[in-house]
């Protein structure tokens, strides 16, 4: 089921698979630590995506300490992992075109094989991460 989601994403944005992969981990890393509710269901639909989120919060240096995760999920704490997933979204050779369609493809993809609405905006993960709000209206189809 992974590597079909990172096949998707690769095809949806014209990457390589090894590019669409690491995006991917950038992406769920950045929301998990801001605790969005985008992390927490694609974490329980797509067997895989924690250990890649993980991974590649290692590899890119995110901190992993509990004080650390808190500060994180602060308005300014998640400005900064904003900053720094975009910024390792760029190190990992997307531009912006990419960046932008890189949420939206992951949602399409949810949508079609786990029937899952409203995941796949930015503001799944910047703006509205951790609302409990917007925990409550991400569903099932």
């Amino acid at each position: 089921m992974m590597i079909d989601l990172i096949v998707h994403i690769a095809s949806s944005n014209g990457l390589a698979t090894p590019v669409a992969e690491r995006a991917l981990g950038i992406v769920l890393n950045g929301a998990e630590r801001q605790g969005s509710p985008l992390a927490d269901i694609v974490f329980k639909k797509v067997p895989g995506a924690r250990t890649l989120a993980a991974r590649t919060g290692a590899e890119i240096g995110a901190p992993t300490g509990d004080i650390a995760r808190l500060i994180e999920q602060t308005p300014g704490g998640r400005r900064y992992v904003n900053v720094s997933m975009i910024s390792a979204l760029q190190d990992a050779g997307l531009d912006h075109k990419a960046i932008g369609t890189l949420l939206p493809s992951i949602g399409s993809w949810m949508q079609s094989v786990h029937g899952m609405n409203d995941i796949g905006h930015l503001g799944d993960l910047m703006s509205l991460a951790g609302s409990p709000a917007r925990g409550k209206e991400v569903r099932a189809a």
